[in-house]
């Protein structure tokens, strides 16, 4: 079993400041990312490694962005996300 079979996915948008090294300004930018929340019960036909696997699991999100473009109109240097974290447990 995947571990796409034991979550539901849903993408959405959460804004987040970034500051931008070459142009010195820190602007709001929306980042996307994909939820991932564990399904209310487990799918027919799993293991007993699926039901430990589904008893561990947690919610989780996954960002999607990489890389944003500035806002400034002088500047529009391409800005690299590595001040927020790539997965996020909730």
């Amino acid at each position: 079993m995947e571990e796409r079979d034991l979550f539901n996915e849903k993408d959405e948008t959460v804004p987040a400041t970034i500051y931008c090294p070459k142009c010195r300004t820190s602007q709001e930018y929306s980042i996307r990312w994909r939820r991932r929340t564990k399904k209310a019960a487990l799918p027919r036909g799993a293991d007993e490694r699926d039901r430990a696997r589904y008893a561990k699991a947690r919610d989780y999100r996954i960002r999607l962005d990489d890389k944003v473009r500035c806002k400034n109109p002088r500047c529009g240097k391409t800005i690299e996300i590595s001040s927020l974290q790539t997965v996020v447990f909730d």
